[in-house]
């Protein structure tokens, strides 16, 4: 399985706030006992980090009402030896590094 992110964002004032929360009430989610949000300190968002098969997976897992609003961010972990891979295919099409750098 793989590890995504899930951010619902909404509006940034409290008549929208409290439809957000309805509506996961309304629903039975469980995305408001699981997830972050960030509306105290004016970042209107909630996040919920899932292991599920895909990102449409993660996705369903939101009440209908919330998805079309939605991310999904694939998470991974990289080692140093991944990440130096990665950056020198980033930064130079997959050539060595220059020496120093």
């Amino acid at each position: 399985m793989a590890r995504f992110l899930i951010e619902v964002p909404h509006e940034a004032n409290a008549i929208a706030c409290g439809q957000a929360v309805q509506v996961f009430l309304g629903s039975g989610s469980h995305f408001m006992t699981h997830a972050d949000f960030g509306c105290a300190d004016g970042e209107h968002k909630g996040w919920l980090t899932v292991e599920v098969e895909s990102k449409e997976e993660a996705l369903r897992i939101l009440p209908p009402a919330l998805r079309a609003r939605a991310r999904v961010v694939r998470l991974s972990k990289f080692s140093m030896t991944h990440f130096g891979a990665m950056l020198r295919e980033h930064l130079h099409g997959g050539a060595p590094l220059p020496a120093g750098g």
